[in-house]
């Protein structure tokens, strides 16, 4: 059934604003890591201290298959609106909870494992969210133009980043340093949590789409995905291998990297990053619509190539350079990244059956995700504390590698009419 323009606009502003909180919440913990890591860890070294914060963060990634596992076959089943309000929910909850955590000076090592319950359940949300999102989205736009239409899953989820960025830019003008690590830091997770909630009203007035699900008794089945669509979920994982890799790199790791290793403070990192991120998010309709010029799968080749030979180089100029040079490189890694992040939602869901298409869509990326996408930062730092910090960009190339020869695999024919 064809929806008015109108109606288009306001449902794909509803799941994005949605979206946009779910992110938020799922990255605020990345970038203020580091002034709560020592609340929950242990050790007296700093170093130490976020890789174990980090590695928490990379634990929620495992959480993700099972959330879009849930999710995916909730939207398969039942309606992409209901599985999404669902989502967002179980978000809340884990926002709320990391805010009244207890310090391990109150509990001890009971602490971290506190921390790592309540994301836990925020990996759960936001794997489910993930595929729904760009199912819905896919669906909800009109042919040749859905990249353009897809790519605001990722104006929302960088979103989400940059709101994390500039909440915290916000606390630091009231709250110095000492006060963000004392207790202050607490005020984004509440903060987020609130935003949860409040996105619920909004997603209330979402167009449903998949029309003819009722039509597929095994809609939402692990067996029906394996059944029709095996080889493109293999597909996706390969892509999305190398793509989240790529993705938590350079939005995640470069802010940690300009702190630890080009000796930018704290506080103009977060400023750079802001900046850049709004940049980022600007980027992606641009980019989505080139994608459906120039193709889904060209933009994907292209992606992988300037990353093999790009990264490496401009982290060395953000470790050699100063802070001006450090945006400079870091806006053309985001460039870099936007031919990737602007079609990722619209290759994947274009590959799926309407039936399995949410659950493809979301296990196919977060199974890869959770070990190659939340793994990056922690694994970037083990390779730092043990002297090698260059072995990380290695490792990094040789996953392009891998997204250039999958991409090629595309098939021409996509299942998304």
């Amino acid at each position: 059934m064809e929806i008015s323009k109108a109606k288009r606009i306001r449902s794909i502003v509803a799941a994005s604003s949605g979206n946009l909180v779910e992110w938020y919440d799922f990255y605020i913990y990345a970038f203020s890591a580091i002034y709560f890591a020592h609340t929950f860890s242990a050790s007296q070294n700093d170093t130490i201290q976020q890789i174990n914060a980090f590695g928490i963060f990379a634990l929620g990634f495992l959480m993700r298959p099972i959330g879009s596992w849930l999710f995916g076959s909730l939207a398969d089943k039942i309606g992409r609106k209901s599985s999404m309000i669902f989502s967002v929910i179980l978000m809340a909850l884990g926002s709320f909870m990391i805010a009244a955590l207890p310090s391990k000076e109150s509990v001890g090592d009971f602490a971290i494992l506190f921390l790592l319950l309540a994301r836990l359940i925020q990996g759960l949300s936001v794997g489910g969210e993930y595929g729904i999102a760009a199912t819905y989205l896919s669906e909800l736009a009109s042919e040749g133009k859905r990249g353009f239409y897809s790519s605001f899953q990722y104006v929302t989820l960088i979103g989400g980043q940059l709101l994390a960025v500039a909440s915290i830019s916000v606390l630091l003008l009231f709250f110095d340093e000492a006060e963000m690590k004392e207790w202050a830091w607490r005020i984004l997770f509440v903060f987020g949590g609130l935003l949860a909630l409040g996105s619920l009203f909004v997603r209330g007035v979402m167009h449903e789409t998949g029309q003819n699900l009722k039509k597929h008794e095994d809609r939402g089945t692990l067996k029906a995905l394996f059944n029709t669509s095996w080889r493109e979920f293999l597909i996706v994982v390969g892509i999305t291998a190398g793509g989240s890799l790529a993705f938590y790199t350079i939005t995640t790791y470069s802010k940690t990297f300009m702190i630890n290793s080009a000796g930018i403070d704290a506080a103009t990192s977060n400023h750079i990053m802001l900046i850049a991120l709004f940049i980022l998010m600007i980027f992606q309709p641009i980019f989505g619509a080139l994608g459906d010029k120039i193709g889904h799968q060209r933009s994907l080749l292209i992606f992988a190539i300037l990353a093999l030979i790009g990264v490496y180089p401009l982290f060395s100029l953000i470790k050699s350079g100063g802070e001006f040079i450090a945006f400079a490189a870091i806006i053309a890694l985001f460039i870099i990244l936007s031919f990737y992040t602007s079609v990722a939602g619209i290759f994947k869901a274009k590959l799926f059956p309407e039936h399995v298409r949410a659950l493809g869509t979301g296990f196919g990326y977060a199974i890869p995700n959770a070990i190659f996408g939340g793994s990056a930062p922690y694994v970037a730092l083990q390779f730092k504390e043990n002297g090698i910090e260059n072995g990380f960009f290695v490792y990094l190339a040789v996953m392009m590698i891998l997204v250039f020869i999958v991409a090629k695999m595309l098939p021409k024919n996509a299942k998304l009419i």
